[in-house]
């Protein structure tokens, strides 16, 4: 079974830094995009960043020059790393995998995946 867990969130005062970290366990063969997400309290959950496989990147606008997203394919490991925070960056932040390849010993399968999340919140 496949499980990713966040780590890192917690409460930071503008224009501070926190760094997201995200791990996939399991018997995983490979690991299409890793990406993160937020969800403000009220809205709708929004891509923050996403990383491919290659190493690709992808930003919100809102984000961009601000955050870092890389990974390490070797860990099934993903990272966010975040600067001049502002209060509007306050949210939940999940953690997604994308076409994740795994095996039972027997079979295999693919699905994407979500992380249970964790907290960020930037004080003004």
């Amino acid at each position: 079974q496949v499980q990713l867990v966040e780590s890192g969130g917690g409460l930071v005062q503008a224009g501070g830094s926190l760094r997201l970290s995200c791990a996939a366990s399991g018997t995983i063969l490979s690991i299409n995009a890793m990406g993160w997400y937020r969800q403000a309290p009220g809205k709708q959950r929004e891509l923050v960043a996403r990383i491919s496989s290659g190493g690709i990147t992808t930003y919100a606008d809102s984000v961009k020059g601000r955050f870092t997203i890389s990974r390490d394919n070797a860990k099934n490991t993903v990272y966010l790393q975040m600067s001049s925070l502002k209060p509007e960056d306050t949210a939940f932040y999940y953690c997604k995998a994308d076409q994740v390849v795994a095996t039972n010993g027997f079979r295999s399968s693919l699905n994407d995946y979500w992380g249970q999340g964790t907290q960020v919140t930037v004080s003004s």
